[in-house]
This record gives structure tokens, C-alpha cells and sequence, in this order.
């Protein structure tokens, strides 16, 4: 995995400003911690920082193709899973290779394909080929948006980075939010409307799409989009296939120059994740390696509840047993905790999902001292149906998205001036529009066509806010994390798989469970759905509690022209009992909300956010 940088201009000679290109490639730095390479030409400055996975030698970037008397530049972040595939459709049409990386494969497919070869690639990616011939830029980013990309466009200058930090590198950029950001902050943060960013005038690349930058402008599409197709198969047919395509996944996702660990929580993702590794690992009479987290003194506090039934270590180390893997489990100390939600917050650029991130950063820090890739199993209950919402009646048919049924309640905390944003319109319409984009078939039932939707809103919002969290938090740590699930073959088939198939005896993730009978032990198959573990120890309350309270304090402090002060003292003072609704889906209520106010804070502060 990599980071990208740079910045086109096709109306005047930019190549002087080679300062600006190294500073703004500079900062993705812990992206690339092996290896920098800078491009300049007259309106061409193309920047990459390398974490070398694949091929140390022959995967160096910006990797440059000259073919029949053309030129091709590339910058990408990635890994291609169909690499080989690819590899041998170019060979037999002729291209011939100086290295195994994807990194080449890549170029050559778009110099063999042009823009069709976007669609042809099985990975995650964000890239951009700069085209000499058609004197244009193309860029694209994967189908799920497991990559991040980047974009503004100011002074008939295009400017792009993996993470919002090298854009700011450049002197047309300034980290401003208006009304319209602010709204969007406490309408849906910390998920975002597709391609925005919060700051005004920076875009993301939506999943699936592509740009086209040239002496004309910015031109957008799309190369992939779900469709809704009739299913036809049984049952029977619809485990083994599902069987089949995961394998096909992780197997596929395994290659690598580096030493590889799976993340291994005891749930049914990530023990099947490890289990089919662990068996691919023992082929080659190697032993697998399993990461799980866990906080101090947790069992002694932990508290069932709906969204979370148990704890997981005990399950993570049966599965460990289970597999013969090397199991390590990372426990967390909770003022690291909180002091790391600085690291998050500078990790996404942006306010995240409170210690649900900060404690993803803290684990990925211990991970990487052994490993520079991991694979894990996130993506699953988007596809397959497991969280609450695709189970239980109300949250099934709230008009609204599952995860932020409350979204008015977010009002109590804004000050004075600010309550009258129109937060709850801005979701409303975010979430009708979303629906607008719902593809369906003909003669649905009732039931059928809002759990279509209900599957798409999930793999558009909910799934994309959590990939997210997991490249920023990982890649902050120059670990590569992998998601078998969001394999895109995988995505299409779930999406056209009927609710009662995959809710199959009526359990969350029915469908999937029994797939992997065989694979799993039933203890594991059968164990009631446990998302991302979080703390229920007092003294991390304690700890939010103090440190919002100086904020509070603090007349210095930026949240304080935004929040009404002696609403969120109140929340402080009852230590979150008093804001009882979660925040955001399953786990940001009580300290974690009191938690995601002090990332607002410190967002403000620490990138000098100009609020107009």
C-alpha cells in the first residue's frame, strides 16, 4: 500500500513548483515508509510514497511506460487481486514485463485497454495515469472504496492526494468549513455524502468512479454499479456459492513479499477469514499468526445489551486453538485510549468514530511491529445481514437511515445560532436520494423492495464510513489491511440474494453461517452477532469526562462557538446518561458521544479549521 499526491494544470508551466509536490507527498509518509519518487513536468507533478509488499524491486513509482512513442505515468495505492490473470491476457496480446508487480500490470492494462481496464481489475485502488498522447489525467478509485481519493480543483489547477493533509500542502488550499459542512457534520457525522468532505471545495472520489482531467475541465463517471438481477438458484446452491466466492477471496488476497497476519475477534467474519488462511498457511507448513483486541479489566464491566450479547476473547481463543494459529491478543490501556483520539482525528483529517477508531489505531501500532499486512472481516453484515436493522421490524422500517434513527437529538447540543441548521432535512434528503438510486427489480414484494434498500443503503453509507476507518487507522500505521468481503464478485452476487436466503432460519447472516459449516466450529457459526469490541470500564468515562470538562473550561477552545455549553456540561456532569440515544450506529452512545466532541474540538484546533 502507498500514497499518492500531485497536482495538474494544463493552461501554464508548473514545473518550479517541485517545493509544493514534495511537501504535499512528504505528509503521506507513514502511507510510505519505504520508498518516495516525484514526477515533474511542465503541468504534470506526480508524487508516491511505497510500503513495498510485492516485489521490492520492480514495483517503484511513479513507474513510467513509454509504448510505440507514447508515454504513461502512474501513481497508485493498492493491490490487485486478479494481478496474474491480467498478467496473462497482456503477455498473450504481446506486452512484455520487467517486474511481477501489480504496479506494472496496472499500466499496461490501461495502455492496452485505455479506460475499459478499470473495470477488468479485482482490488482495492485509488490511481492516476497521467496520458501523454491524450494529454489527459485519469483517475479511479476502487468499486467499494476501500482506497482513498482525494480532489480540488482551484486557479485552473487540479489538485489530488490519498488523504486531505497533502491538499492542504498546497498554498490554493485552506481547511474551510461553511454552514453547509457544519450541517453535514451534525446531520450525519461521522458518515459522509458520497464524494464530500466537510471542507469546502474538497471532493472524494466516489467508489466506482472515475475522472478524466484535461485542458477542458474535470469530466465524472461511474465503471461499476450494483444491478438487480432475478435469482436463480436454490438454497443449496446459494451456500456452495458463497462458499466458493469467499475462498476464491481470501485465497486470492494471501500474496504478498511481507509477512501476513489475519485480525481474529472470535466472530464468524474474521474465524472464517483465519480459518481458510490458516489452512493455506499449513499447505506451505506455515503457521498463521491472529491478532484480537481487548481493553483493561473488560470482563469485569462488560454489559450485554442488544447490538452487543458477548465479549469476544474467549471465542477468539477457541477459534485460535481451533486452527492452530499463533494467537496474540492486544490489550489496551485506556489513557492510551484516549490520548490517541488526536491520532485518529489526524489519521481521517477528519472527526471519526471516537475510541471505536483510537483503539483500531492502537491495535494496527502493535500489529505492525511484526506484520505489514493483515486481513480482515470487515464488510460482512453489510452483505449478509447482520446487524439489527435488517432484522428488527421498527429499525427495518424506519424512514430514515438504521444507524442515526435520532438525528434530532443531535440538536440539544448546538449553540444558540446554530440550532436552526437544518440538520434533519439535510438527512432526509441524503437518504431519500440514496433510495432515488436503488436499482430493483419488476413485481418486489413490500418486504423484498425495502430490504433491497435497506441492503443498499448499507453497502453505500454504512459500509464505505467503516472501510474508511479501517484504511485511515491502518495505513496511519503503514499496515496494509485487507477486506476479503468487499471483494466486488462477492458484493454482486449478495446484493441479488433474496432476503429469506440470506436471513436463512431467520438468523442474521443465516445464509452465511451455514456456508461455513465444514470451516468453523458450531460454537462459532451459531454465536450471536458481537461487533467491534469497545470499553465498558469506568475509568475510561472518567477520563473523556475530565477531558471534555477542560475543554469546557477552556474559553479558548473552538467547540465552544458551535455547541451550548450548558448542554454538553450537562452530558459531562451525568457522565452520558443524560444524552441517552446513540450517536451513531451500534456503539458511539455515552463516553464514545462525549468522546466524538473532543475529536471536533481538536479537528478545529489542530487544523486551524477556518469556520465561514
Amino acid at each position: 500500500m502507498c500514497g499518492i499526491a500531485g497536482f495538474v494544470n494544463f493552461k501554464k508551466n508548473i514545473k518550479e513548483e517541485y517545493k509544493t509536490l514534495k511537501n504535499m507527498t512528504d505528509t503521506l509518509k507513514d502511507r510510505g515508509p519505504n520508498a518516495e519518487g516525484l514526477y515533474t513536468s511542465s503541468n504534470i507533478m506526480f508524487g508516491h510514497r511505497r510500503l513495498v509488499v510485492v516485489d521490492p524491486e520492480g514495483g517503484g513509482q511513479p513507474m513510467k511506460k513509454s509504448v510505440n512513442g507514447k508515454e504513461y505515468i502512474l501513481v497508485y495505492n493498492g493491490e490487485l487481486y486478479n494481478t496474474e490473470d491480467l498478467r496473462k491476457e497482456l503477455i498473450n496480446a504481446g506486452y512484455t514485463f520487467e517486474g511481477y508487480s501489480d504496479t506494472e500490470v496496472l499500466l499496461l492494462s490501461y495502455i492496452r485497454w485505455g479506460i475499459d481496464a478499470i473495470s477488468k481489475f479485482n482490488g482495492i485502488f485509488a490511481f492516476a495515469i497521467y496520458d501523454e498522447d491524450k494529454r489527459r489525467v485519469v483517475l479511479a478509485r476502487d468499486a467499494m472504496g476501500v482506497k482513498p481519493l482525494f480532489f480540488t480543483f482551484k486557479n485552473d489547477t487540479f489538485i489530488f492526494g490519498s488523504e486531505i493533509k497533502a491538499l492542504f500542502k498546497h498554498p490554493y488550499v485552506e481547511p474551510i468549513v461553511d454552514k453547509d459542512g457544519l450541517t453535514e457534520l451534525f446531520a450525519l457525522g461521522p458518515a459522509l455524502i458520497p464524494g464530500t468532505t466537510l471542507y469546502k471545495g474538497i471532493e472524494e472520489v466516489k467508489p466506482a468512479e472515475y475522472l478524466i482531467v484535461d485542458a477542458s475541465g474535470i469530466k465524472k463517471d461511474m465503471y461499476w454499479e450494483l444491478k438487480a438481477e432475478e435469482f436463480k438458484e436454490s438454497e443449496e446452491e446459494a451456500v456452495e456459492h458463497v462458499r466458493e466466492l469467499l475462498v476464491d477471496a481470501i485465497k486470492r488476497q494471501l500474496v504478498g513479499d511481507v509477512p501476513l497476519c489475519t485480525f481474529l475477534s472470535g466472530g464468524l467474519d474474521s474465524s472464517a477469514i483465519s480459518a481458510i488462511a490458516a489452512e493455506e498457511f499449513k499447505k506451505k507448513n506455515k503457521i498463521l499468526t491472529t491478532y484480537s483486541i481487548d481493553y483493561e479489566d473488560n470482563e469485569k464491566y462488560f454489559k450485554s445489551s442488544l447490538f452487543q450479547p458477548t465479549s469476544d476473547q474467549y471465542y477468539a481463543e477457541m477459534m485460535a486453538k481451533y486452527i492452530g494459529s499463533e494467537h496474540r491478543t492486544v490489550v489496551l490501556n485506556h489513557m492510551d485510549l484516549v490520548n490517541s483520539l488526536d491520532n485518529a482525528v489526524i489519521g481521517r483529517d477528519l472527526p471519526g468514530m471516537a475510541d471505536v477508531d483510537s483503539s483500531l489505531y492502537l491495535f494496527c501500532r502493535e500489529v505492525k511491529k511484526d506484520f505489514v499486512v493483515a486481513l480482515s472481516g470487515e464488510c460482512a453484515d453489510e452483505l449478509f445481514g447482520g446487524y439489527p436493522w435488517f432484522t428488527n421490524e421498527d429499525m427495518i422500517n424506519a424512514n430514515t437511515f438504521p444507524w442515526s434513527r435520532f438525528i434530532g437529538d443531535r440538536r440539544k447540543i448546538l449553540s444558540p445560532e446554530l440550532k436552526k441548521l437544518k440538520i434533519e432535512d439535510l438527512a432526509q434528503t441524503a437518504y431519500n436520494d440514496t433510495l432515488k438510486e436503488v436499482p430493483h427489480l419488476d413485481g418486489e414484494s413490500k418486504l423484498e423492495y425495502r430490504m433491497r434498500e435497506l441492503f443498499y443503503l448499507n453497502l453505500r453509507w454504512f459500509m464505505v464510513n467503516l472501510l474508511n476507518r479501517k484504511d485511515r487507522m491502518s495505513m496511519a500505521n503503514s499496515l496494509e489491511v485487507r477486506v476479503p468481503f468487499a471483494d466486488y464478485n462477492i458484493v454482486e452476487y449478495a446484493f441479488n440474494i433474496p432476503s429469506n436466503i440470506k436471513l436463512l432460519n431467520g438468523r442474521e447472516k443465516g445464509l452465511l453461517r451455514k456456508a461455513l459449516e465444514g470451516i468453523l466450529p458450531e460454537d462459532i457459526i451459531y454465536r450471536k452477532k458481537s461487533p467491534y469490541p469497545k470499553t465498558y470500564n469506568p475509568i475510561y468515562t472518567d477520563l473523556v469526562c475530565n477531558m471534555m470538562g477542560d475543554i469546557l473550561r477552556d474559553k479558548s477552545s473552538p467547540i465552544l462557538n458551535i455547541i451550548d455549553e450548558n448542554k454538553v456540561k450537562e452530558i459531562v456532569e451525568t457522565k452520558g446518561e443524560s444524552y441517552k440515544t446513540p450517536w451513531f450506529g451500534q456503539l458511539m452512545a455515552g463516553p464514545q458521544m462525549i468522546a466524538y466532541l473532543i475529536q471536533i474540538n481538536n479537528w478545529l484546533k489542530n487544523y486551524n479549521v477556518k469556520l465561514i
